[in-house]
Order: C-alpha cells, then sequence, then structure tokens
C-alpha cells in the first residue's frame, strides 16, 4: 500500500485539515516543519493575498504543503431569493441595530480559476486538493503541470469512484464527523452521507489510490484506528483549531473549549451549503438546515453583519463555529506539538 510518505516525501502520515476563515500560512508552516503536511485554504483568498500567504510559505519551510480550492460553479444570484433570505433574518437585524438595505450582496468564496492557478505556477506546491468534486479539465492540468499531487474529497463510494477515474492521486474520504463543509458533490442527498468508520473501509476496497481518512480523528488512537482500516494517512482539522498558529476568533475558541462543543449540526444557514458546526442560537432558532438559505456561497452576505455585531459583544450567536463531532482533541499547544502527539505509536 502507498503510504502518504512515500506519496509525498513526508515524515508523518497527517495532513492538516485546510480550514477556511480560521487559519492562514502559520498553522501550515508549523505542521510541514513537523513533519506533517501542513494546508493552506484559499477559498476566501484573493490571488495578491494568497500570493503573499505562499510567500510567507516558501520562507518558512521547505517542506511539501498542500493548497486547497474549493470548485464549486458560482450561483447566478436571485433578487427574490435573496429577499426571501433577508425577511427571515429580518427579526434579527432590527434586535441588533442592522438597516437591512445597507448590506451589500457578495461571494463569500471563489472557485479555483485561471487567475489562481497562475499565482500558484509561481510557487509550484506538492498538492493541490479540491473540495465539491474537481475543477475543469484545463485548470486542473494547469495544476499537474509543474507536478503536483492531484487530491480531492469523497463522501461516498460513489464520488471515490468519480475522483479516481479522473486521475487523482488520493482521495479524501471525508466521514459524516467532520467540521466544516462536506464535499458532497454528486447528490445533494444528505442521507448518502456515511460515519468514517463506515466509509473509509468501503473507499479503501472500491479504488486503487490511497485514501486518506478525514472526520472524527482526534488523537493518536483515532489515528491508528483508522490507519487499521486501510488509510494511507489521516487529514485533521478540529483539534487543530485551539493552536496559537491558527486564527480561530475568541468566541469560537470559546465554544470550542465549552459543552457546547458536544451539540454540533449540519448547517447551510452560514454559506448555503451543508457545513457541521457547533450549534447557536440562529442554528436552534431558524432549524439547522433551510430551503430559505440562498446557494452557496450567496447566503454567506446576508449573515456577516450580524455575525460582526455580535462576536464585537462577545457572542457567537450568528457564528460558523466550525467543529467536527469530536473536539475532545483541542488543545491549546503548538502544532508541531500537537502533530508529533497524533503520530505517537506510529511506525
Amino acid at each position: 500500500m502507498t503510504t502518504l510518505q512515500t506519496l509525498l516525501g513526508i515524515e508523518l502520515p497527517i495532513i492538516q485539515a485546510p480550514m477556511a476563515g480560521v487559519q492562514a500560512s502559520a498553522l501550515a508552516i508549523a505542521v510541514s516543519n513537523a513533519g506533517a503536511l501542513g494546508s493552506l485554504p484559499c477559498a476566501m483568498l484573493t490571488p495578491d493575498s494568497m500570493r503573499d500567504e505562499l510567500a510567507k510559505i516558501r520562507a518558512q519551510t521547505s517542506r511539501p504543503y498542500n493548497v486547497n480550492f474549493f470548485c464549486h460553479a458560482p450561483p447566478t444570484p436571485i433578487d427574490e431569493r435573496e429577499a426571501v433570505w433577508r425577511a427571515a433574518l429580518g427579526p434579527y437585524y432590527r434586535e441588533v441595530g442592522i438597516d437591512a438595505d445597507s448590506i451589500p450582496a457578495g461571494p463569500g468564496r471563489a472557485p479555483f480559476s485561471a487567475d489562481t492557478a497562475d499565482v500558484l505556477s509561481e510557487f509550484k506546491p506538492a498538492v493541490v486538493s479540491f473540495h465539491f468534486g474537481l475543477p475543469p479539465a484545463e485548470l486542473l492540468a494547469r495544476a499537474r503541470s509543474w507536478g503536483a499531487r492531484i487530491f480531492s474529497s469523497a463522501t461516498t463510494v460513489d464520488e471515490a469512484r468519480w475522483l479516481e477515474a479522473q486521475g487523482v492521486d488520493a482521495i479524501i474520504a471525508q466521514g459524516l464527523e467532520a467540521g466544516g463543509h462536506r464535499g458532497i458533490f454528486l447528490s445533494d442527498d444528505l442521507t448518502t452521507q456515511v460515519g468514517t468508520l463506515a466509509l473509509v473501509p468501503q473507499i479503501v476496497q472500491a479504488v486503487k489510490v490511497p485514501v486518506i481518512a478525514a472526520g472524527g480523528i482526534a488523537d493518536a488512537k483515532g489515528v491508528a484506528a483508522a490507519m487499521a482500516l486501510g488509510a494511507a494517512g489521516v487529514q485533521v482539522g478540529t483539534a487543530y483549531l485551539l493552536c496559537p498558529e491558527a486564527s480561530t476568533s475568541a468566541v469560537h475558541r470559546a465554544a470550542l473549549k465549552s459543552e457546547a462543543a458536544r451539540h454540533t449540526a449540519l448547517t447551510n444557514l452560514f454559506t448555503g451549503r451543508p457545513a457541521r458546526g457547533i450549534v447557536n442560537r440562529i442554528m436552534r432558532e431558524l432549524g439547522p438546515l433551510s430551503t430559505l438559505a440562498p446557494a452557496f456561497p450567496l447566503a454567506t452576505s446576508g449573515i456577516a453583519p450580524l455575525r460582526a455585531k455580535a462576536e464585537s459583544q462577545g457572542s457567537g450567536d450568528f457564528s460558523p463555529l466550525w467543529s467536527g463531532q469530536n473536539a475532545s482533541g483541542c488543545r491549546e499547544i503548538p502544532a508541531a506539538e500537537l502533530t508529533r502527539q497524533l503520530a505517537a505509536g506510529l511506525q
């Protein structure tokens, strides 16, 4: 079996999950320098800011690293749908004194594009990974042209087979426990989503490329369990959120350290696409999944001012408190130390 170490030339079979909005280059640098694969989430970065972050990585590590992109098809805004969403949020706007008419529309997250490929070609990262499938063939070819390994997330066996048929170098098997956005892309049916322990062996059996386990893995025992199921490595996200190198907000850190972290749910309220986070006020009151939310990522702009207002007062009532189902591994320790602890006991 091909391991992550042999595929990438790294020492530890661990990928730090790319987590847009809660990290930048510092976390990726620390993890890569510890011998694992650090990741830079690029879905919320402009080409200029991405170039700046990549320059920091290049200046501070010579180890392999991963850059991650979404590859959704940007939806066309629908005024009527936006109006319905703003009306649903209206009571909250009035409660905190926000003029709904003053809120600009915005995309929130951008897919992989020719412009981002141009920037990447200057740095030639070892791994380019994708969420929500893969970008168009010509863009994928650009990433391959400098020798990058291509990874993408699968949430079902069908998605894994599809990705293998497109020639990916490794598949990230994202179990239902995982925090943040579901990588689901062949279907919108959330009943197809299964847990990591069920998903990983099924995908390992179905494909020939290396499989990376993700979702609910929070400590060395979880890493070992995933490897015992046939995974070539693991991807860990939530456990890194309290590390000093992460840019996790104060309200998000407080939630992760509280009893509230035991209760997470999939929600589309914050972006328009299902993502797992700690249940908070707006998820309870509107329901975590709402047919009123505009398509991904258009829901973001309507809720952003509520989030900003609440966070300025120390509240996470309207914040996307992304977390997997197992926050028990969150530690306020340096990312390098956490990485070594996750790999403890592996040969």
